[in-house]
């Protein structure tokens, strides 16, 4: 897969790229993450690429000329999915990073400044995305998040094939992840669930199927319901 972001602070991205599992999935070949600066695509002298809005108001918006111009030449004649990160857009879930990952291409579009000329997204036909109900400086941030989420979703970028279905939010449930335990058994006076060292495989499933409906429910998440399908419950 293929990820462009474009951006007028390419430099943000640095460690970013190079880290973790996105560092590992990027020089393995799993996804291609491309970096291009606006500001590369701007005339005049000093290269402008924001101005004051028609009609007043505080701040500068990202000027139509430079932002579509870099787009158009990083999409060249592909018709990439293109999206510009912005507070007003489609809320970032689960299922809409699961989409993502299916493409081969996406344009990651970075805001700045008090946001885009309203003529950018009409031109390029963008989407418009959000990470959350909250403003941030710049688009960079919200990028990243979307490029993590994306790369972690790809064949061969996980260690365990079953590791990102098991996710919180993950599955036709949607279900949040209930608490986990490692070694040692107790810490601090907390125990392990003796369920969970049981070797009963049925009820451990079951144990952490009630606990994933009850950590949903606690937070309110729009899909707080008890699931279509439980597993089998074995005799105790």
């Amino acid at each position: 897969m293929r990820i462009d972001t474009v951006t007028l602070f390419p430099e943000m991205f640095a460690s970013f790229l190079d880290g973790s599992l996105l560092g590992a999935a990027r020089r393995s070949g799993i996804v291609d993450v491309r970096l291009t600066n606006i500001r590369d695509f701007a005339e005049g002298i000093h290269r402008q690429v924001d101005d004051r809005p028609f009609g007043g108001g505080p701040g500068m918006l990202l000027m139509p000329g430079p932002v579509v111009a870099c787009v158009e030449a990083v999409r060249g004649a592909d018709p990439a999915r293109t999206v510009l990160l912005t507070p007003g857009g489609r809320r970032l879930d689960q299922a809409l990073v699961e989409e993502l990952s299916r493409l081969d291409r996406l344009v990651l579009v970075c805001g700045r400044y008090e946001g885009f000329d309203a003529r950018i997204r009409e031109t390029l036909a963008a989407d418009e995305f959000s990470i959350g109900d909250y403003v941030l400086s710049g688009g960079e941030v919200a990028a990243m998040v979307v490029v993590d989420a994306v790369t972690r979703l790809l064949p061969g970028v996980l260690g365990h094939e079953e590791s990102a279905a098991q996710d919180s939010f993950s599955g036709s449930d949607r279900l949040v992840e209930g608490p986990q335990y490692t070694r040692p058994r107790e810490f601090r006076g907390l125990q392990v669930p003796e369920i969970l060292l049981s070797g009963d495989h049925g009820r451990i499933a079951q144990w952490r199927l009630d606990q994933s409906v009850a950590a949903t429910a606690r937070r309110g998440h729009p899909h707080s319901v008890q699931p279509a399908s439980q597993p089998h419950r074995s005799a105790s």
